[in-house]
């Protein structure tokens, strides 16, 4: 049987991906041949899907690294790391985001706003362009940014994040 998608030969970062929907995204992209990061912000939990993968694929497909993607020191230890252990990215899926506050936004506290927009965009904004010289010099290579319903359909719980 022929795979629709053949992703060997190519590596992804993927924030958030020690559980749910990023959990998922690392684990399909290892099934269709990827060496993948697993990254979050708890390395227990990032070398604990990182070993599933590497169990049920092989020995090499994917590693753990911790990083907070609020703190930009450490996005750009995640980007470094990963070329050391694979190579320069050819795909980053920015799927980690936070939700610190839930409530009206007419009384989020400035602190949670500021938290919400560094975690869920500027982050984003920092992990691109930590990969883009190296997709731009080589013209190849992919960024996929998860979001939310929650972006599409109002909700007077999750004001911050949903413009995130």
């Amino acid at each position: 049987m022929t795979s629709l998608f053949d992703l060997k030969g190519k590596n992804a970062i993927i924030t958030g991906s020690s559980r749910g929907i990023g959990k998922a995204i690392a684990y399909r992209m290892a099934e269709h041949g990827a060496q993948v990061i697993v990254t979050s912000r708890k390395i227990d939990a990032c070398e604990e899907v990182a070993g599933e993968i590497n169990n049920k694929f092989g020995a090499d497909s994917a590693k753990a690294i911790a990083c907070n993607i609020s703190d930009k020191k450490q996005l750009k230890n995640l980007y470094s790391q990963s070329k050391e252990f694979y190579g320069e990215t050819s795909t980053l899926v920015c799927n980690a985001a936070i939700n610190p506050y839930f409530g009206p936004s007419i009384n989020i506290p400035d602190e949670a706003f500021e938290k919400t927009m560094k975690s869920n965009v500027l982050s984003n904004f920092w992990m691109c362009n930590e990969v883009l010289p190296d997709m731009v010099s080589r013209k190849s290579g992919s960024i996929i940014i998860v979001s939310s319903i929650a972006g599409l359909h109002g909700s007077s719980m999750l004001g911050a994040y949903a413009i995130s």
